[in-house]
């Protein structure tokens, strides 16, 4: 009998210890999850600012800095000043500005555009029809690396990667028996852990390089840097940071995870049917068709989605601005095509149906980001931010530190401030004249300050929920898990967070020591 239960004992599966790692992140998803629920957090935040804005407005509390004007392009001088949420002025402000905080609020729009056609496309069936396609062609391993890799060119798109490809890659994961929060983990590690650089000269590129320059010309106004200053550092940083988030999905996020055991089933593995079949094959003609329109409406001269006065397609052309809108086209034309290839549609009416039942279902993160609207609306009318912001930029300039402690302190700062002012190109413009100048005395040549500002300025934005989009990745993960929440998230991408910086430092750092060029020329 003693043999039999030995053998029991045996048999039956036992738990592998959760490393000290696992612990830590358990630790840190549970404390997470204990606070209220995020549009609670927004409120207790914003009723916080609004105390403090009062408390260090009557310390007169102010701060006089140099900021480059991204429409102008000059550098102008400010005071900055903590401007009261309690005063009469900021009373009238937070009531007479609700509805143009939450309208002008870019996600809002962004989200609402773009689901039209993303909606009638999931309610059509593409997405699983696609993602059983995927199954079949992809290697398991595979759909890692090509959620990483496509996440991170992924910012030539400007924000359609968050809307797209992170639900995509949870489902993908899902329908590989994975579990498909890490899915949704790796795609998010590509899209905004990483989104300073990429393997293409990407939109952001051109605003970063004119308020670098514009911060040169204070010391030197005959020196300037171009488009492509940091390109050989953006690629070769990219392709490093692929392996990298990579190997801490496969490595760290999904064994931690373990077994996916959610509600939602996996998707079948076997082939798609027909009808499917016939459904996809009409969404890539009508891909390809929609590509060859925009073609034709981009690259000829003179076409209308150039610039009209230098004929230019990246940077601030018509292209460029409505790309939110081609992407919402190409999604409408080829979700039609494969519901009508499919048969899900049969008429205009189940097309609209299709599109309200996806808005409906945005409703609990369209009053989120109304909260979140006020919340930062608040902060950026406070001025407490930029006080922050430069008042840690004055006292790292007058450390008396060598050059890399200095940029060390730098890539801290920019990360630091990174957590409170999210957008990479308003924090640019703010620090870019404090460090761009006083690297130049020290000898370290501008190209290397944007790469160091690039390296600080995408890693915090997996783990702040100040990003815009951090409520709209908790809600995809409560698709799959209905208990996950802001610790849920924070907790899974702390690692890449880490990992990313730490790696990434050290690339920086190897880069400048070796003297190896950032860009050509």
């Amino acid at each position: 009998m003693s043999e039999d239960r030995s053998i029991g004992s045996l048999a039956e599966p036992t738990a592998a210890p959760k490393t000290f790692l696992q612990k830590l992140l358990d630790g840190v998803e549970t404390v997470g999850n204990k606070v209220p629920h995020p549009a609670v957090i927004f409120f207790i935040l914003a009723g916080i600012i609004i105390l403090l804005s009062h408390v260090l407005y009557l310390l007169g509390t102010t701060v006089s800095y140099e900021v480059v004007n991204p429409q102008t392009h000059k550098v102008e001088a400010a005071t900055a000043t903590v401007n009261s949420l309690l005063s009469g002025d900021g009373i009238r402000f937070m009531l007479t500005s609700m509805v143009r905080n939450f309208t002008n609020f870019g996600p809002v729009g962004i989200i609402l555009v773009v689901m039209i056609g993303v909606g009638l496309a999931e309610q059509a069936g593409l997405m699983t029809a696609l993602i059983k396609k995927i199954v079949q062609v992809t290697p398991r391993k595979a759909v890692t690396w090509i959620l990483v890799t496509v996440g991170v060119l992924a910012s030539i798109a400007a924000d359609a990667g968050y809307l797209v490809l992170i639900p995509l890659g949870a489902a993908a994961f899902l329908g590989l028996g994975r579990h498909p929060l890490a899915g949704l983990a790796a795609a998010f590690a590509g899209v905004a852990a990483v989104f300073g650089v990429n393997l293409l000269i990407v939109p952001i590129d051109p605003v970063l390089t004119e308020i670098t320059n514009d911060a040169i010309h204070l010391l030197n106004p005959t020196l300037s840097i171009d488009l492509a200053a940091n390109f050989y550092f953006g690629v070769g940083s990219s392709l490093v940071l692929i392996v990298v988030c990579a190997l801490v999905t496969e490595r760290v996020v999904e064994p931690r995870l373990g077994e996916y055991r959610g509600e939602i089933p996996a998707e079948s593995v076997e082939g798609v049917s027909p009808e499917e079949a016939r459904g996809l094959r009409l969404a890539l003609y009508a891909l390809v068709a929609s590509v060859a329109v925009i073609a034709l409406l981009t690259f000829p001269s003179g076409a209308p989605l150039r610039d009209p006065d230098t004929g230019a397609i990246v940077g601030n052309s018509p292209f460029m601005s409505s790309l939110i809108v081609q992407i919402m086209l190409v999604f409408l034309a080829i979700g039609a095509a494969y519901g009508i290839g499919a048969g899900t549609i049969t008429s205009m009416v189940d097309g609209i149906n299709g599109v309200t039942k996806t808005f409906a279902s945005l409703s609990p993160l369209i009053f989120l980001l109304f909260v979140i609207s006020q919340f930062l609306a608040y902060f950026t009318y406070s001025n407490i931010a930029t006080i922050v912001a430069v008042n840690m930029g004055d006292a790292l300039e007058h450390a008396n530190l060598g050059t890399i402690p200095l940029m060390l302190g730098f890539i801290t700062i920019t990360g630091l401030v990174g957590l409170l002012i999210v957008g990479v190109i308003p924090k640019w413009a703010l620090l870019a004249p404090i460090f761009v100048p006083l690297f130049m005395k020290l000898g370290v040549v501008p190209e290397a300050v944007l790469a160091a500002y690039r390296v600080a300025d995408s890693p915090p934005n997996v783990v702040t929920p100040l990003m815009p989009y951090f409520a709209l990745i908790v809600t995809f993960a409560q698709r799959y898990d209905k208990n996950a929440g802001v610790g849920t998230v924070i907790a899974m991408m702390l690692p890449y967070g880490v990992a990313v910086s730490v790696v990434w430092i050290l690339l920086f750092l190897v880069w400048e020591l070796l003297g190896l060029p950032f860009g050509p020329g």
